[in-house]
């Protein structure tokens, strides 16, 4: 029988729609519709705040506004009203789409990409906030009205303080055909001077597939301190519209940055649009957009599914960011999830064969496992009665590469499938997996990420194995807890809840 006060707390306060099982727990995301691109990421008057697009009205993507989070753990979260909507008939009446916000004297100041039909680009507004992110009065005069000469995209604003001066990224594509940040400064956040290119690039091939693409969104700056620090850009093509993220760690110089090699910052499908928050304590957290992988055609576009359901998209994790050594941006997710954890369900080491996986046990649908799995290991994450729905992380023998492969993960042929490839060395590898009932983020030891979304529909408990792929005994240790939901207390007033 379950433990009845393990059960209350993992009771959302905000609901899930009609008990869907595929509905997060542990991620962020409001009760119904359309969600994307987190926004205007900062801490403020004690509280971490979170705002992202939402539509308020479907689950698609259309009519964006900036909805809002705010927190003062990452574990115990309010869902406060609408912050900004569009402007019938003024300068962003077709949406408010991704930005940022900073904290400066006291006020929340956003900034964000306004789109107006008659545009192709998307000037830069600005919005202020006198009671913590509740109400935002938009300035009248856009903070960037054009575009710089020579670019063929231009949106999603991020804002930073560095000294006594405040500095704006934002995402372009120019005409050269590259993908580009550009670059604006400020002395009170009023008035900006376009300082030029911060870093453009070609299309790169990244490793693991993919490429960087002749648009950036939502470009973004870490900064590690002596001049170190990372760009990040959710890469964009002109044609299929949004597609991965890529992250160029390297160095200022003569105000523009000097890059090493792109890497993928996250190695799985349905990653997109992180966004940075410089906590208190120093650390680099960042969320990003999780996408469905229904029965859309592209990326945004409509899907039965998805309608059916009546919500779209969630929040990943928070995650810690930090430079690695050698150069290479590393994540891992931040630590106050492990306060989520509960009952362990599962404290087992061994051997399993090719022929003799080893069943672990049953799970619950939002968990946190460890393993270490040696070069020829895996686990299968079973999720029907019969063992014909799974989920397998296996290591590749030649490689060493972790395989997370959803070809068999759900009966319902409406779901995507596939298997992608997260780097790991040859020797016995240390994961993190985070299950969320439709998300799964996987996490090396060395810091690299692969995140995808799943759809199990078996209906029976879920349990796990420990497999083998070749003719000799692998050693395993796996652990896994039961992970509480977060508490979502809705503060929106009744007319945002019934919509």
């Amino acid at each position: 029988m379950a433990d009845p006060e393990q059960a209350a707390e993992r009771q959302h306060v905000v609901s899930s729609p009609a008990r869907d099982p595929h509905f997060p727990a542990a991620h962020l995301r409001p009760p119904r519709n359309w969600l994307n691109d987190p926004n205007g990421l900062v801490f403020h008057d004690g509280h971490y705040h979170v705002f992202f697009q939402y539509n308020p009205r479907s689950a698609r993507h259309a009519d964006m506004h900036w909805g809002h989070f705010r927190s003062p753990d990452l574990l115990n979260w309010e869902l406060l009203p609408i912050a900004l909507a569009p402007t019938p008939g003024g300068e962003d009446p077709d949406g408010v789409w991704s930005g940022n916000a900073v904290e400066s004297g006291g006020e929340l100041v956003a900034f964000y990409s306004a789109r107006h039909p008659e545009r192709w680009y998307q000037p830069i507004a600005r919005a202020v906030s006198r009671d913590g992110g509740v109400t935002f009065t938009k300035q009248q005069r856009m903070a960037v009205a054009e575009p710089p000469a020579g670019t063929t995209m231009f949106r999603d604003p991020y804002v930073w303080r560095d000294g006594d001066r405040w500095r704006m990224l934002v995402g372009a594509a120019l005409k050269d055909g590259r993908g580009a940040a550009v670059q604006y400064s400020s002395t009170d956040l009023v008035e900006w001077e376009y300082q030029g290119v911060f870093l453009a690039r070609a299309p790169e091939p990244l490793p693991g597939g993919g490429n960087t693409e002749e648009g950036w969104e939502c470009a973004q700056y870490a900064h590690f301190g002596e001049g170190r620090g990372a760009v990040l850009v959710s890469a964009w093509d002109l044609d299929e519209g949004a597609l991965c993220t890529a992250a160029w760690p390297g160095h200022e110089k003569e105000g523009a940055f000097v890059a090493g090699a792109p890497q993928r910052l996250d190695h799985g499908p349905d990653f997109y649009a992180p966004a940075l928050l410089h906590a208190p304590d120093g650390r680099w957290l960042l969320w990003a957009w999780l996408w469905e992988a229904r029965d859309e055609v592209r990326v945004g576009a409509p899907s039965a599914w998805t309608d059916e359901a009546g919500w779209a998209g969630m929040l990943s994790l928070p995650r810690e960011v930090t430079l690695g050594p050698e150069g290479s941006l590393l994540q891992r997710p931040a630590r106050e999830i492990e306060r989520l954890r509960r009952h362990r369900r599962v404290c087992s080491m061994g051997e399993a064969r090719t022929e003799r996986p080893v069943d672990l046990g049953e799970i619950d649908s939002v968990c946190d496992i460890t393993a270490r799995l040696a070069s020829e290991g895996g686990l299968r994450l079973i999720t029907d009665e019969a063992g014909s729905e799974y989920l397998d992380i296996v290591r590749d023998p030649d490689t060493g590469e972790v395989v997370v492969d959803r070809s068999h993960a759900s009966l319902d042929p409406r779901a995507k499938r596939g298997s992608w490839r997260l780097p790991a060395g040859t020797g016995p590898v240390d994961l993190r997996v985070v299950l969320d009932r439709s998300a799964a983020e996987v996490f090396t030891a060395e810091g690299q990420a692969l995140t995808l979304r799943l759809y199990p529909v078996g209906g029976a408990p879920w349990r796990l194995q420990a497999t083998a792929t070749g003719t000799a005994p692998v050693p395993y240790t796996v652990e896994a807890w039961d992970l509480a939901g977060l508490q979502i207390h809705d503060k929106r007033p009744d007319t945002e809840r019934t919509s």
